[in-house]
């Protein structure tokens, strides 16, 4: 399932972010083949890495059209919550692949393991340049220590909001007291 994603015709994101889209699904279709994952959760895998993104780049007025106003989120916040309503309007019923690409800036403690892998590989896909080292040992551990590897993620990206003075949104500390 690697290579080049297919997007939904409605997709808008831009060439950087479709290199994003592609390692974050390489990664997560990676690890499906090492966790040994059945075919219906390695497709959910793959296509949550494929349309997380799908309206990164959208305007304002498409992403607050579709997704409103959750938990005061920023503008730059709303592309998860906007693709899953997209997908659900277009008919996609996988819940848990709805509410892996709704939560995946932010995190969840609903999640099983399909938006734990996401919100992971979003973070540890080895495109970002931050941490390189870091982040590859941890892209390494998901198949063999995936909820410890997880917590670690879950950490890491709630540090560097601490540190760079932003918020915390309620469903990300929710996600740390299950987690931690």
């Amino acid at each position: 399932m690697t290579g080049r994603v297919v997007l939904p015709e409605w997709a808008q994101i831009s060439e950087k972010r479709r290199a994003h889209v592609e390692r974050v699904t390489t990664l997560l279709d990676d690890w499906a083949v090492r966790l040994a994952l059945d075919g219906q959760e390695a497709r959910a895998w793959h296509d949550a890495g494929r349309l997380h993104d799908a309206l990164r780049d959208a305007p304002e007025d498409v992403l607050r059209a579709l997704a409103g106003e959750p938990a005061g989120y920023t503008v730059d916040m709303l592309h998860g919550p906007a693709a899953a309503e997209r997908l659900r309007r277009d008919g996609e019923s996988r819940q848990d692949l709805l509410d892996a690409i709704r939560h995946h800036t932010v995190g969840s403690s609903q999640w099983g393991r399909l938006g734990r892998a996401l919100y992971m590989a979003d973070y540890l896909e080895p495109g970002r340049k931050f941490s390189r080292g870091d982040r590859a040992y941890l892209a390494a551990q998901v198949p063999h220590a995936f909820d410890a590897t997880f917590r670690q993620v879950v950490r890491a990206r709630l540090e560097w909001s601490l540190r760079e003075g932003m918020r915390l949104y309620q469903t990300t500390v929710q996600l740390w007291n299950e987690v931690r």
